[in-house]
């Protein structure tokens, strides 16, 4: 059984929905940053946190990772060319269309006003839109890399799900679609109903 630490709305969603595709159990701690629970664990304060035989993992690509190399599923095995390439998918999506997406988010309502820098959305949605046709040139199908489900999928459609939500341009009918279709998945489904209960 893990127990995963985190909020609704934020990137504890992935580690939910990852568990909810393996078929694994845990329980929710339902805490937002920087509060004392999540501190105890993560000493940065940032969500989401999984507890696993009392060992603390941080980080939402990591926590990914390692529950895809401990059950054997949605990854390419450590030490292949498959992984790596997998492995370069996955920092492609998150700095490339995260990262871009997280600094225009900062610059727009969370740092102090007398820091924000105006015009950064704009030029974040310009770069977000050129990286976006890069993951798009590599994209295989169904899923993106090819037959079988992987990390970078549950990165890529959390990604694709803020990009949407901000506003970002996803000019991309195959991208659209393969996001209509991943959020279309049971374990999808159940990880939002995870997120809505009290």
């Amino acid at each position: 059984m893990y127990t995963v630490i985190g909020s609704a709305n934020n990137r504890t969603f992935r580690v939910i929905w990852m568990l909810e595709e393996l078929g694994q159990s845990y329980d929710r701690i339902r805490a937002k940053q920087h509060t004392p629970e999540v501190k105890e664990h993560s000493p940065l304060g940032k969500l989401p946190v999984l507890l696993d035989d009392g060992e603390a993992i941080t980080d939402s690509a990591a926590i990914l990772t390692y529950l895809a190399d401990k059950h054997g599923a949605m990854t390419a095995p450590a030490g292949t060319i498959a992984r790596a390439k997998q492995d370069a998918l996955t920092f492609q999506i998150l700095d490339d269309l995260e990262a871009i997406i997280w600094a225009a988010t900062r610059h727009g309502f969370i740092l102090p006003e007398d820091k924000r820098v105006e015009g950064v959305k704009d030029t974040a949605k310009w770069e977000w839109a050129r990286n976006l046709k890069g993951i798009e040139e590599r994209f295989q199908g169904p899923f993106l890399m090819g037959d079988q489900m992987s990390v970078p999928d549950i990165l890529l459609t959390h990604t694709l799900g803020w990009g949407f939500g901000a506003k970002f341009p996803i000019e991309s009918d195959k991208l659209m679609a393969y996001g209509k279709d991943m959020r279309g998945r049971d374990a999808y489904k159940r990880a939002v109903a995870s997120e809505q209960e009290a």
